[in-house]
């Protein structure tokens, strides 16, 4: 889950307070922990491509996908020469309506630009922990139900399978809420996905405490009632942790991180909202760190292989996760062949 501050929706992440104890904000840390603070900005409106379009080698463009939930935008940088490799990119909880933050907060673009691997980033998706909900969220006025593991699973990549990328040929990364999600979508879809990774992600939602904190993050950002994503001890949170479905990960290329929650050079806590935000974010990853630890305890246990990096600084960040990808991008390409 993207607990933090990642690209935010078209509000601000910022408080102008802190809250009150620790114990509050401890809280606040979860209902921030899915928000992702980006720069405001429209995209212009996309026409419905055809999934019999040509692919333009290299090329970005936005289309829109059918799906249930209705259509969807997803941004796509096409593989450079043409290959069938896709790598998805999944945003953080308070992912925007208009772009995946991976697309203008970090330089992925150009990380990837020379390869043959197509970047693959869904817009959308806010609070949603990209899984298949129950029912409409019936606190904001949802009017439909989430399914964003249908969607990444069955309808986009159907549609992508005519602009030339595999249905089983793919990599996966997502950061914060996204990360969990990336993890679980590999877990359970093996045949689509050869490599996963997440960053600062939330890997023991079963701990004492990240249910009340997921469902305070939820309705925070947007308000969603985390009970029509996974009704209170239904079978439906344990398949979305991690921790539990860990054994699925056997044999899979994984890369893994967490930082320390130290400022670094990308923060910035000029004044008292950036003092505030610096602190959550310092925060949020010292709780990612800590679920982060739990998971590479239980995989060791499990013997089952993965690579892990605890940077000795860095907080809940954009400039942070840009680094990881790029740390990651040898296993990406290596797995799907997208040299």
């Amino acid at each position: 889950m993207r607990f933090g501050r990642a690209a935010g929706p078209k509000r601000s992440t910022g408080r102008s307070r802190a809250p009150r104890g620790w114990r509050n904000r401890i809280l606040a840390i979860g209902a921030a922990v899915l928000a992702l603070p980006v720069a405001a900005g429209i995209a212009a409106p996309t026409a419905l491509a055809s999934p019999a379009a040509p692919v333009k080698r290299g090329a970005f463009e936005e289309l829109l996908v059918p799906s249930s939930m209705g259509p969807i935008k997803v941004q796509v940088q096409w593989a450079a020469r043409g290959g069938n490799a896709g790598l998805y990119l999944l945003d953080g909880l308070r992912a925007r309506d208009d772009r995946n933050a991976w697309s203008f907060e970090t330089n992925a673009l150009q990380q990837f630009g020379n390869d043959n691997i197509s970047l693959i980033m869904p817009v959308g998706g806010q609070s949603s922990f990209y899984t298949d909900w129950y029912s409409p969220s019936n606190t904001n006025g949802q009017k439909f139900t989430y399914k964003w593991e249908t969607f990444l699973t069955r309808e986009l990549p159907a549609f992508l399978e005519g602009h030339g990328v595999s249905r089983t040929n793919n990599a996966i990364a997502g950061l914060s809420m996204g990360g969990s999600a990336a993890l679980a979508l590999a877990a359970y879809h093996r045949d689509q996905f050869r490599s996963a990774a997440a960053y600062s992600g939330y890997l023991n939602i079963s701990a004492p405490g990240m249910r009340e904190a997921i469902r305070i993050a939820m309705l925070d950002a947007g308000k969603f009632n985390v009970d029509s994503m996974a009704a209170p001890w239904s079978p439906q949170w344990l398949r979305m942790d991690p921790f539990v479905f860990a054994p699925q990960l056997r044999g899979l290329p994984m890369y893994i991180s967490a930082a320390s929650g130290l400022p670094g050079p990308y923060d910035k806590p000029a004044g008292a909202i950036g003092a505030f935000n610096t602190g959550n974010a310092m925060a949020l990853e010292a709780l990612s760190l800590v679920n982060t630890r739990a998971f590479q305890a239980r995989l060791k246990t499990l013997g089952i292989n993965a690579h892990f990096d605890f940077p000795n600084v860095g907080t809940h960040s954009w400039k942070y996760w840009e680094g990881q990808l790029f740390a990651s991008r040898k296993m990406f390409l290596d797995s799907t062949n997208g040299w």
